[in-house]
């Protein structure tokens, strides 16, 4: 049989497959809400006892605080706007602690803030790390000890459930990278027994696994690769690792052995200033069966010099919004 004829037969059995069999079920890409008019680039997200969701804004071309916090119901309106007092508008990571406490990583100032989440007051609750420029993301255990990854120096610092200076808690080279975003160590959050810490790395495309034993860190090895720009990560109740892909706009979701076994959501073009669907998401909050999104659609050319696929879309983005998927996997 000639190629030619081996090449049709090809298609045409494919093009005869049912179509959950030749593509993924997306799911549905709703907007949630959007930001006021001259907000900054929305970055973290989280959700509070209520399902009041939490935005952190993250401007770091123009960071001369106070930073702002961007506080939503669950009907997708503006209740109110946090100024974060002593901090820089270079926001980041943000999480409930299990007592309701709210913690926002300052990334223009190196430090974690503990902010009122009524008035914006704050109180520094993790001082500047030596040497640690590039604080992100947070996560806890279950007794409380808080955990910040640091992108640029390839770390994990931990500091306990009363805040204060912190140690490294992990530093290995694959919680660094040398790729594109310049971003190593991101999102970051332990499986459901506590066994292992996972860490999406942006730079290297990775999600890294770093074993925990009785709370000490041991190996560090890479869980799955090939995540396009691996940033803002969440573990369900099933250690399904749900994985922002900030360079693909998507979220990939792998089973606890690192195969994928969804990708949800898609970018659908900058409409009336705003995205539609998922530009640039960088991290991702659940609250009930919602799952919350911040599309951070960052033009990286003024900050890295380097094109990405979505910089210039992300250069007509004028209203910034959040977006959000439910929370089931799909069947395929």
């Amino acid at each position: 049989m000639s190629i030619l004829r081996v090449a049709f037969a090809l298609f045409a059995y494919l093009a005869v497959l049912p179509l959950d069999a030749a593509a993924w079920d997306r799911g549905s890409v709703q907007k949630f809400a959007s930001l006021p008019p001259g907000a900054p680039n929305p970055e973290g997200i989280a959700a509070d006892r209520h399902g009041d969701i939490y935005v952190s804004g993250f401007s770091p071309t123009s960071p001369a605080g106070p930073g702002k916090v961007f506080v939503f119901g669950r009907d997708g309106h503006l209740k109110r706007v946090l100024h974060v007092a002593g901090s820089t508008n270079a926001l980041l990571g943000l999480a409930f602690t299990a007592s309701g406490e709210l913690l926002v990583v300052d990334f223009g100032a190196s430090q974690v803030l503990s902010v009122d989440p009524h008035s914006g007051a704050s109180s520094v609750f993790l001082p500047v790390p030596a040497g640690a420029p590039g604080l992100n993301a947070l996560t806890f255990d279950r007794v409380g000890n808080v955990y910040v990854s640091d992108s640029f120096q390839g770390t994990i610092w931990v500091t306990g459930p009363a805040g204060g200076p912190a140690s490294v808690w992990k530093s290995d080279p694959l919680l660094a990278t040398s790729g594109f975003p310049p971003f190593g160590a991101n999102g970051l959050q332990f499986n459901s027994d506590e066994s292992a810490l996972f860490v999406a790395n942006t730079g290297n495309d990775t999600v890294v696994r770093i074993a925990s034993v009785a709370g000490a860190a041991g190996a560090a090895s890479v869980f799955t690769h090939s995540i396009n720009g691996a940033d803002g990560l969440i573990l369900d109740e099933d250690d399904n690792v749900w994985v922002c892909a900030n360079q693909s706009d998507e979220i990939v979701v792998t089973d606890a052995s690192g195969k994928a076994i969804a990708k949800l959501g898609d970018f659908d073009g900058v409409r009336h200033g705003s995205p539609v669907g998922l530009l640039f998401p960088a991290s991702l909050a659940r609250s009930g069966d919602w799952i919350y999104i911040t599309n951070l659609s960052l033009d990286l050319r003024p900050i890295t010099g380097q094109q990405s696929v979505d910089s210039q879309w992300a250069a007509e983005v004028t209203r910034h919004t959040i977006a959000r998927i439910r929370a089931r996997i799909p069947r395929r």
